[in-house]
């Protein structure tokens, strides 16, 4: 994307596509000192198009005709998207993507972290009315850093579930020839118009929805222009968490992605965003999504996906806590009296929605206390459960499951992970978890009892997710993030299980499985916590399993000092600029200032300052169509509500945006191994496995504290250190960017964070030391020799050894002088070289030359069916086949 500036009048923003072959303009008036005047001309440009159309601009806008150096059209910046547009008290600014990071690859379709970000302001000098208070909100505003954990896709809809996503792409094309018409008068595609009308009735129905805005971040930036632009300039961008890793099993790579997404009602910091609003917005709301698929088939048709999606929020009551006292605990108070659950049943109602039935709390607070603190929390949520589920169908009631971590982890004689693992199990069985495919045919033949107990719904299709747990404590931080850990984990081995790469669903600690999956929730953890409390994590899973090292209860004092300068001196900026960059607060002329509010207490009650239109009833409180469709999600149902969300649109076959294979690989650009996004990411093989030879490469294996990938770095948390050692390396992961070692912890975690840093830049700094620091550094890093080859090349070669490798080099010396012309061999050798007849499938096999063999029929039978499997095509299996996969269960199972 590249706004181009026009002389003083106007700006011109010139889209285009990944391959850069078709291009969108809009134009933006500069001459309107306070309105925003965008204007989209509604048709695609050819490069050659876009080229011819700038140079008449161009030709026309110069002050003189013909003088070149005197040009009115200029590029002002080169970005990757539009954030919004955003007005205080003079005119609007754009917010522009400038720098962008690879962070995962799901189906084909990236997502990218923002890495930098330019505000531009649009009115020109000569229009500007100033305001002496403009610059301050503009401070306040770049207060959130969009640089720290932003994430956006072009083509993925993040603010939905992979299950919602795939979903709707299932619906029958029958239903959606009947809504294209509709659809296409609204979208003004001039393109979809004239294309498909020269290429025929070849095309192909693609459809898209409309985002879940309760996790987007820049709605209100967008929504000036919503109904102007073109959808294909609207980016919505989420706002929390993104990591993927590749868990190799014995070379199949096996992508595991975390997506955690805040919601943007009611946000906040920690304790000034406590409990729900009167919308039944609670505060700290994040959405963890984790997505397990193969990667060997990228498609999402043909390829096997699946995911478990699981909630953490502040308890839904009216409740705060008073910072004024600077106490570390400030008291918890109850704000209002909710004798009917009202803000509560507002909240399980929009959950109801979205996950379906069973609504799983897990509830972490503290319940015995010398004196009433995290306890007042848990009396008020049980008596609202218990009154919201009398009411409720006996099938779909809310299940409430209380448990004191806080108890258990301070007792010796109770093992607390032990404990969750049976949570996690119950929940897991009740609420399912989905899969794009049917069950593979080797769990028919070998079933496990915990596979047939699993709950969720079954289609023909696959498995779909019904129901989500949501897990509580008081901060939803520390105990909140352990819980989902093991209740993740759980669903990691039925998701491995359901795509037939284990043969039991259960995975045990200390595996190279377990440990990336530990790592990848680390991540998650520290940058939540960052998000919301100000700090990294103070209890780890490490702490919870009581193998942490000694050395980490100084770093957890560190970290809740942290936390705690964090909540007492700066949480009150970052409120305010949360409040206007959501848009909860629009400044106005003749209005208080943002700064002189008392509170913002009644900018996220909407109660308090109108009173609503209706109330619903205190003992029906669910919406009436959100029931009738239970236990499945009332958001993934086909009908006429959710059909209107959908935008229909048609494709000719060959169209480069559906084009999977252009869109990953992109033969148009000049790659390299080196910047290749899957081979940097983090690797079960190459950072956790044991480099040691005669290991089990299984990820599924059980190893020792001292046997993992990275123990080579044993204690060393030195950041050049571990520069050097990636150096060593010649697939390992960049260094990460300097926002990621702020957010990084110095024990063993924080080191496994910083491997997998950076992942899609491929520059390495390099310390500049002297030679003796250079020294140290080599020799505390590189493994021993013997310990890597299973040879020590120190000790001296045997005779035997150097007469052969003397030998080789004679060849190669020999081969080296052959003339390419000849194709006969010297007939002449040279002492002591032997003659080596070439035992090669290559007729014609040289350093030259090579001729490749002769494939006969059946060869290509197999690959052509292999390539046909790729798409999603299988050929049928004959009798012979069937024989002798049974033989093979018989003889490896039974």
């Amino acid at each position: 994307m590249l706004p181009v500036g026009l002389a003083c009048l106007r700006y011109f923003l010139v889209g285009s596509n990944h391959a850069e072959t078709k291009y969108r303009v809009l134009k933006i008036d500069r001459t309107e000192p306070r309105d925003l005047v965008i204007i989209d001309d509604r048709h695609v440009y050819t490069q050659q198009e876009v080229r011819e159309l700038l140079g008449r601009l161009d030709l026309g806008n110069r002050t003189k005709m013909g003088q070149k150096g005197s040009s009115g059209l200029f590029r002002a910046v080169s970005a990757f998207g539009v954030v919004g547009f955003v007005r205080f008290l003079e005119g609007y600014y754009i917010v522009l993507i400038t720098k962008r990071r690879k962070m995962a690859d799901i189906g084909g379709h990236a997502i990218y972290k923002i890495e930098d970000t330019n505000m531009i302001y649009i009115p020109n000098d000569s229009v500007r009315v100033t305001h002496p208070d403009e610059a301050r909100y503009l401070r306040i505003f770049q207060n959130v850093d969009l640089s720290s954990n932003f994430y956006f896709s072009y083509s993925y809809d993040l603010s939905h579930s992979l299950q919602y996503n795939l979903t709707v792409l299932r619906m029958p094309l029958e239903m959606l020839k009947s809504e294209t018409t509709q659809t296409r008068q609204e979208s003004f595609d001039i393109f979809e118009d004239e294309g498909l009308i020269t290429q025929g009735g070849s095309g192909v129905f693609g459809i898209c929805s409309e985002p879940y805005m309760k996790y987007v971040w820049n709605g209100e930036l967008l929504d000036i222009i919503k109904n102007t632009v073109h959808r294909d300039w609207l980016l919505y961008i989420i706002h929390g968490f993104c990591g993927q890793s590749k868990l190799l099993i014995y070379g199949r790579p096996v992508y595991v992605t975390l997506i955690a997404r805040r919601s943007s009602k009611f946000a906040g910091t920690r304790f000034l965003k406590r409990g729900a609003n009167c919308e039944g917005d609670v505060a700290n709301e994040v959405e963890t999504e984790q997505i397990l698929c193969d990667a060997s088939v990228m498609s999402f048709t043909a390829g096997s996906y699946s995911s478990y999606v699981q909630v953490r929020g502040s308890v839904p009551l009216y409740w705060s806590q008073d910072i004024s006292t600077m106490m570390p605990k400030p008291p918890i108070t109850l704000d209002q009296a909710d004798p009917f659950a009202h803000v509560a049943a507002l909240h399980f109602d929009q959950m109801l929605q979205r996950f379906g039935s069973p609504i799983i709390i897990l509830n972490l607070v503290k319940e015995r206390e010398k004196r009433k603190h995290e306890r007042i929390l848990s009396e008020e949520l049980v008596a609202a459960v218990t009154y919201l589920n009398q009411f409720l169908p006996p099938e779909h009631t809310i299940v409430y499951i209380p448990w004191d971590m806080a108890k258990y982890t301070k007792s010796k004689l109770c093992n607390v992970l032990d404990r969750l693992n049976v949570i996690a199990e119950s929940v897991v069985k009740k609420t399912g978890f989905f899969v794009n495919r049917p069950d593979s045919y080797c769990s028919i033949l070998r079933p496990d009892e915990k596979w047939n107990e699993l709950g969720g719904c079954v289609i023909p299709t696959g498995r779909l997710q019904t129901g989500v747990l949501r897990t509580n404590c008081v901060d939803c931080l520390d105990r909140t993030n352990t819980a989902q850990f093991m209740v993740g984990k759980c669903a990691l081995a039925y998701q491995l299980y359901s795509l037939g790469l284990i043969d039991k669903p259960n995975l045990q600690f200390d595996t190279d499985a377990v440990r990336l999956f530990e790592e990848l929730y680390e991540d998650h953890g520290d940058t939540l916590s960052l998000q919301y409390g100000g700090s990294q994590l103070v209890h780890r899973v490490k702490t919870y399993r009581k193998i942490a090292p000694w050395t980490q209860h100084s770093k957890d004092i560190m970290q809740t000092l942290s936390r705690y300068y964090s909540n007492a001196f700066s949480d009150a900026d970052r409120q305010d600029s949360i409040n206007l960059f959501l848009g909860v607060f629009h400044p106005t002329e003749g209005k208080p200032h943002l700064w002189e509010l008392p509170t913002d207490f009644y900018l996220h009650h909407k109660n308090t300052m109108r009173l609503l239109p209706t109330r619903r009833s205190y003992t029906y409180w669910w919406t009436p169509e959100v029931i009738k469709h239970l236990p499945l999600p009332y958001d993934e149902v086909i009908c006429a509500a959710n059909l209107k969300k959908l935008i229909v649109k048609k494709f000719h076959r060959f169209e480069e945006e559906i084009d999977i294979h252009n869109e990953f690989f992109r033969p148009y650009e000049l790659s390299s191994f080196d910047d290749t996004f899957c081979l940097a990411m983090t690797s079960s093989a190459r950072d956790f496995m044991p480099k040691t030879i005669g290991i089990d490469p299984s990820p599924f294996t059980v190893r020792k504290p001292d046997e993992t990938g990275k123990s080579v770095l044993g204690n060393k948390t030195n950041r050049e250190e571990t520069v050097l050692q990636r150096k060593t390396a010649a697939s390992a992961p960049p260094p990460p960017s300097e926002e990621a070692l702020s957010s990084s912890s110095e024990d063993d975690s924080g080191t496994d964070r910083e491997e997998e840093g950076s992942v899609s830049q491929r520059c390495t700094p390099v310390k500049m030391t002297d030679t003796g620091d250079s020294a140290k550094a080599t020799e505390n890093v590189v493994q021993p020799m013997k310990e890597v080859y299973g040879i020590n090349l120190s000790d001296g070669l045997s005779e035997e050894d150097l007469s052969i490798y003397s030998r080789f080099v004679q060849l190669g010396q020999s081969q080296h002088k052959q003339d390419k012309s000849s194709q006969q061999l010297c007939s002449r050798c040279s002492d002591g070289v032997i003659k080596l007849t070439p035992i090669s499938a290559f007729s014609q096999d040289n350093i030259y030359e090579v001729q490749p063999p002769r494939v006969d029929r059946k060869s290509t039978e197999i690959f052509q069916a292999h390539i046909q499997a790729g798409h999603g095509v299988m050929q049928p299996l004959g009798k012979d086949d069937t024989a002798m996969y049974r033989e093979y269960l018989r003889n490896r199972y039974l």
